[in-house]
């Protein structure tokens, strides 16, 4: 009879210790999922980052260049005795 009542414990604990794997799993599977979402959210938020840090570089690109071709227009005009607007044209 003791032999039978150890035998009907040990299936018990074995079946709780799977059951309490089996939520353990799950509970392992959506912090996972929750994760790869915060980092794809996360990815998503640095590409836009870096996407107006990109544009904001190039503006500031273009302005200096346009900066450049004014002085340079300005220079030309001075050593060739000529309006800003004539020495651009050149």
């Amino acid at each position: 009879m003791r032999k039978i009542i150890l035998a009907a414990a040990a299936a018990g604990a074995a079946l709780s210790l799977a059951a309490c794997s089996e939520n353990t799993e799950n509970a392992a599977g959506e912090a996972v999922d929750s994760a790869m979402a915060d980092t794809e959210a996360n990815a998503d938020a640095i590409g836009n980052e870096v996407g107006q840090a990109a544009d904001d570089v190039g503006a500031a690109v273009n302005d200096a260049g346009n900066e450049v071709e004014g002085e340079r227009a300005e220079a030309e005009a001075d050593l060739q005795d000529e309006s800003t607007a004539e020495a651009a044209q050149d």
